[in-house]
């Protein structure tokens, strides 16, 4: 009988031992959870941006870093046309990809993953359209530099092999107001 609360003392002693080195090896990665070189992939995109498109098509779009440098938090904005979204967007180091979550005043939600390649940044998702047919939607990043760079919203209806430029967003970096 006296083996019993023996045996339960050590395997108690056992268990909280592996959750504490758990814990502990825990917090030590989270101290910087965002520090990962992949981690700055998108810094490129920070900063407020003059945006036009088509012939005359104008809008805006301001990009922060957010919640312990772990998040691109985006805001556009296209006035003449009211509307108007937001996305927010993460590296995960486990699945080694950037993820971006999309949500504007039309309704509309879109998910998407990918990576930074060859000096662009292309983010994908794909879905069964109405008529049952998969439609694969990507936006690449690309001409990046430290004053513009080109966005292009693209569709393929056939597994990838072509793509259709559907909207080509030039950016450039709005000029910096001076406070008086």
């Amino acid at each position: 009988m006296r083996y019993r609360p023996l045996l339960f003392n050590v395997v108690l002693i056992f268990c909280l031992s592996v959750a504490f080195q758990t814990v502990s090896s825990q917090a030590d990665s989270t101290d910087k959870p965002c520090s990962a070189p992949e981690a700055s992939q998108f810094d490129f995109w920070i900063g407020k941006w003059d945006l036009t498109w088509g012939d005359s098509l104008k809008g805006t779009n301001i990009i922060t870093k957010e919640l312990d440098g772990c998040v691109i938090h985006e805001h556009f904005s296209d006035p003449k046309e009211r509307f108007y979204g937001r996305s927010y967007s993460v590296y995960n180091p486990t699945k080694k990809l950037w993820q971006q979550t999309w949500v504007d005043n039309q309704g509309n939600y879109m998910n998407f993953k990918g990576g930074f390649e060859n000096g662009k940044m292309t983010l994908s998702r794909s879905f069964v359209g109405p008529k049952g047919k998969t439609v694969m939607q990507r936006m690449i990043f690309s001409n990046i530099s430290d004053s513009s760079l080109d966005w292009s919203w693209e569709s393929s209806l056939d597994g990838g092999k072509n793509w259709k430029q559907l909207w080509l967003i030039h950016y450039k970096k709005a000029p910096e107001k001076l406070s008086n």
